[in-house]
């Protein structure tokens, strides 16, 4: 199943769970040396297979790290450069705070048709 924005936590954390799973069984893994590799709990390995909520990201990290996959969460949030335009406009500094503009301050009429006055 494909993850998508419209999935509750819940159905997301079991699909991630489910693929968990396939993965460590596709490289012939128990759950048990698994979580030895990761540094983790056996008990953790379960509860992230399962999709349980409230499971720690350091320990999905580790199993991640122990399956040799943690190099693929740089697609989730890749490390974008700037573009040489980002660049010129602020100088060669990356940019550190987001801002509103400053029309947004002042209270906006509301839309109107052109007809109405």
């Amino acid at each position: 199943m494909k993850i998508e924005s419209t999935m509750t936590d819940e159905a997301v954390l079991r699909e991630l769970g489910e693929r968990l799973e396939r993965e460590r069984l596709s490289r012939n893994l128990t759950q048990a040396a698994l979580a030895e590799r990761a540094g983790v709990s056996k008990r953790t390995v379960e509860r992230f297979e399962s999709g349980e909520v409230g499971t720690q990201l350091t320990g999905f990290l580790r199993i991640c790290r122990a399956m040799q996959v943690l190099d693929a969460l740089d697609l989730i949030l890749p490390d974008e450069k700037p573009s040489p335009m980002e660049l010129l406009k602020h100088k060669g500094k990356r940019r550190q705070r987001a801002t509103t503009s400053r029309e947004s301050d002042q209270p906006q009429k509301p839309w109107t048709w052109g007809d109405e006055s």
